[in-house]
């Protein structure tokens, strides 16, 4: 529509006056052919049109490459569903019904500005589908060693205390990433867990232990056998999402999930 519009505008500056005629003749099929014939006969008036709708032009294009986006991903997720994916899932705090229809599968590092955005959408999409999709977060940190490997062995260890307050450490961590990430970090993993009730001195404990080190090491090794590259990255139950999709986009991913289901 905003497509006919544009052009409209153009015959109207070409000084054309017939313009609701030839607006109504503008079809899909014509569209391109017309508007090549626009730039070889006046490309001025067009450049000139275009720059005065620059913002409508930027809308169109980021609206085509979003379409485009999504039918990439929707043929993706369908040849997706042709192979199962196994992870190890024994152990790990879920959020939500564990006999979900959907379940999302979440390697993640909570020191990764894209984690964090994409754990804002996932959330999101776990309020808009309730008792129909749970989340299981892998921990897949980009580095062995300081605040990353520390809270991701603190969210495993805490949630053999409470799974609750595993998921409420979840978004306490990714709510405030900066102090995280920075000198405190550290320090900052078990105030968060003091002040959540948390028996710190548990905590500690567990964090060392061999059950939570197995863990991590299983974690990083699904990873790497799905060729997780970085983070983050999901599965919906078969369905693989790399990087930080938009709510709308994970939406796509559960709906085609759950047609699945009823069939």
């Amino acid at each position: 529509m905003r497509w006919k519009c544009v052009i409209v505008l153009m015959f109207l500056l070409l000084g054309i006056t017939a313009v609701p005629a030839v607006a109504e003749e503008i079809t899909t099929d014509n569209l391109a052919k017309r508007l090549e014939n626009l730039f070889q006969d006046r490309p001025d008036i067009v450049m000139e049109v275009l720059r005065r709708n620059s913002e409508s032009v930027l809308d169109i294009a980021q609206q085509g490459s979003n379409q485009r986006h999504r039918h990439s991903l929707e043929t993706q997720w369908r040849a997706d569903m042709k192979t199962e994916k196994n992870v190890r899932l024994e152990g790990r705090p879920v959020f939500g019904s564990p006999n979900a229809k959907v379940r999302i599968v979440a390697f993640s590092d909570f020191t990764c500005r894209f984690c964090q955005q994409a754990a804002i959408a996932v959330n999101e999409v776990m309020k808009d589908y309730g008792k129909d999709v749970s989340l299981v977060f892998k921990n897949f940190p980009l580095e062995t060693k300081g605040a990353r490997a520390q809270a991701a062995a603190a969210f495993l260890a805490i949630a053999q205390q409470s799974n609750e307050q595993a998921w409420e450490f979840h978004n306490a961590l990714f709510a405030e990433r900066d102090k995280l990430i920075g000198k405190g970090g550290e320090a900052f993993i078990f105030k968060t867990a003091e002040r959540l009730g948390v028996d710190v001195k548990k905590l500690q404990k567990d964090m060392k232990s061999k059950k939570i080190a197995d863990m991590l090491a299983e974690d990083f090794a699904d990873g790497k056998k799905l060729g997780v590259e970085g983070t983050p990255f999901f599965l919906v139950n078969n369905l693989v999402i790399r990087g930080a999709l938009p709510r709308d986009l994970f939406r796509v991913a559960v709906n085609m999930e759950m047609t699945e289901k009823t069939k």
